[in-house]
Order: C-alpha cells, then sequence, then structure tokens
C-alpha cells in the first residue's frame, strides 16, 4: 500500500508544479517554455530521490505500463500503481482550481495548464507528437533504471532532464503531456475542450510507452 500511496503523492507533486507553473508563466513565451519545462523536469528529479526506493518513482500510468510489460513487475501492482496516480493527478487539477479562485492565482493556459491538439494540427497530430515523445522519455526510463545495465542512483537526474527536452519540443505543440494521470486532473476540473481531447492523451502516451518496453526488451543487453 505505502508505494501506492507514494505513487499518489508524487503524481500530485508533478501534476501541481508543473501545470502551476505553466498557469503562472504562460506557455507563449520562450521564458515561459523554458520555465514549465524546468518545473516538470525539477519535479520530477525530486521526487525520484523522494520516494524511488519506495515505488521507484513512476508517478505516470505510461511508465507503469512500460515496466510492466517489461516484466519488472506484477499487473496487481501496476493496477495498484495506476490508482494511485490518477488520485494523485486529481486532486492537483482540484488544488490548482483552488487557487484560482480562492486567491486569484492567473491562469495564463486559460485551462489549467491542460493539454490541447489544435497547434499539433488536430487530433492525429498530437496523437503522434505524444507517442513519440512519451516512446522516447519511457525507453530512457527503462534503460536508466535496469537493474544491470542502467545509470543507478543517477537515473533520476537522467529522467527527469530528459523530461525537460522533451517539453521543450512539445510544449508548444500540444502542451505536453507524455503521462495520462497528468493530463486527467486539470482537465477534469476545466473541463470544455480540454476534456473532449483527454482521450488524445490518454491513449496516445500509452501508446508510446508500450512501444517503448517492445523496444527496451528487442534491444536490452542479455547478459
Amino acid at each position: 500500500m505505502k508505494k501506492y500511496i507514494a505513487e499518489c503523492v508524487g503524481t500530485f507533486v508533478l501534476t501541481f508544479l508543473g501545470c502551476g507553473t505553466a498557469m503562472f508563466l504562460g506557455c507563449d513565451t520562450p521564458a515561459g517554455v523554458v520555465g514549465t519545462a524546468l518545473a516538470f523536469g525539477l519535479a520530477v528529479i525530486a521526487m525520484a530521490y523522494t520516494i524511488g526506493e519506495i515505488s521507484g518513482c513512476h508517478i505516470n500510468p505510461a511508465i507503469t505500463l512500460g515496466v510492466a510489460l517489461s516484466g519488472r513487475m506484477s499487473w496487481k501492482d501496476a493496477c495498484g500503481y495506476w490508482v494511485g496516480q490518477v488520485i494523485g493527478g486529481i486532486v492537483a487539477g482540484a488544488l490548482l482550481l483552488a487557487l484560482t479562485k480562492v486567491v486569484a492565482a492567473p491562469d495564463l493556459t486559460g485551462g489549467l495548464g491542460t493539454n490541447g491538439v489544435v497547434n499539433a494540427g488536430g487530433v492525429w497530430g498530437a496523437c503522434l507528437v505524444e507517442v513519440i515523445a512519451t516512446f522516447i522519455f519511457v525507453l530512457v526510463v527503462l534503460g536508466a533504471t535496469d537493474s544491470k545495465f542502467g545509470a543507478g542512483k543517477p537515473a533520476g537526474l537522467a529522467i527527469g532532464l530528459t523530461l525537460v527536452l522533451i517539453h521543450l519540443v512539445c510544449i508548444r505543440l500540444t502542451g505536453t503531456s507524455v503521462n495520462p494521470a497528468r493530463s486527467i486532473g486539470p482537465a477534469l476540473f476545466a473541463g470544455g475542450q480540454a476534456l473532449k481531447d483527454l482521450w488524445v492523451f490518454i491513449c496516445a502516451p500509452l501508446v508510446g510507452g508500450a512501444l517503448s518496453a517492445l523496444a527496451w526488451n528487442g534491444i536490452a543487453p542479455k547478459n
């Protein structure tokens, strides 16, 4: 149970700090893009060294899927992780909404840092962006955390910096999900088009995570 709670807390921190930064800085200027990218990446690094020894710090259903498909965890645990992650994202979305209502915090994204498909050319363009980005991200996670050939303790740093790079490329296209839980929470409270497009940011990252598991299983050293 502690593992599932850790995933809930970690996903909450990632979503709250990452989407909160996007809301307060905006993502329509270079400074806002860089600031938001750093916020997501640094949140992952912080949580990796906080809960990594407890749950592995997936804090992302796509990563959990990739890990499960790679045979590193049971499907029972994967389901527990998913529940915890989604709850964490929802709590973060609720608190972000509360900040805009209670303390009149600015929301320069206009939607609690939610994702969108318009700048990617529509639904299928957004799907392509998210599948590719999640594939890269989860592949790095699987490689960096491999028990025999991974990076060990520095893995959290490699993963967080990879997320920064992915956000720099994708923020202006989709708002960068690569994480269904991070997308679910804010979208539930933002509503409107963000909620209509939510399926893209659930399905595409999961597809990318599954493809990364297949790729890693194919290229990983066997001894």
